[in-house]
């Protein structure tokens, strides 16, 4: 098994800590991963991107990808070239409370999650990242919750220390908005 997932949004959003979340929780399961993240020289509002790639065996070239199976996109403004890597069934979650436009045409498994909302409703506008992963692990069924707790804990740097719990209710609120639905979303042929 090797796949490669790619997320996008926009700096500010918390995608390079995803990214680092979601490779921290693969290597917690055992897996091989290569993490690779871009971004602009702003530090809010520009293009931020980060590349996974995970395996169960030894991953020997970088991940520079030409093709994904997977996409996370936190916002539009930034989703057109990740778009068009993207391979027939991909899995991508998009930040339904600002994501703009839509995804067509393709043979793709589109999940559209409300991760801004949502992380508003816990009181903790800033964790829309943390809900976005754990929708996608649960949809994807790559790690586990408690992997992806685990790989949250270990990415906090000392100074964000006090957004744990509330980290924590993200990534379980993200991953049990799917984990009831993800079988029926499967038998109904991967559309939602």
């Amino acid at each position: 098994m090797e796949c490669e997932i790619m997320l996008t949004g926009i700096g500010g959003q918390g995608i390079q800590l995803a990214a680092q979340i979601l490779a921290r929780a693969a290597v917690h399961e055992g897996l091989q991963v290569m993490y690779l993240g871009t971004y602009g020289g702003t530090m809010r509002g520009g293009q931020t991107d980060a590349t996974l790639v995970v395996a169960d065996e030894r991953i020997l070239a970088p991940p520079l990808v030409s093709h994904v199976g997977s996409a996370l996109a936190m916002h539009h403004a930034f989703f057109a070239p990740i778009e068009t890597k993207l391979r027939a069934g991909a899995v991508v979650l998009i930040n339904e409370s600002v994501f703009e436009g839509d995804i067509a045409g393709r043979d793709l498994c589109v999940l559209r999650v409300p991760a801004t909302a949502m992380a508003a409703d816990l009181g903790h506008p800033l964790g829309a990242c943390m809900v976005l992963i754990g929708a996608f692990a649960a949809a994807t069924e790559l790690v586990g919750i408690e992997s992806l707790l685990g790989g949250m804990r270990e990415s906090i740097p000392a100074y964000r220390r006090q957004n744990l719990d509330a980290n924590e209710k993200a990534l379980r609120e993200g991953y049990g908005q799917l984990e009831a639905g993800v079988a029926s979303l499967r038998a109904a042929g991967g559309k939602a």
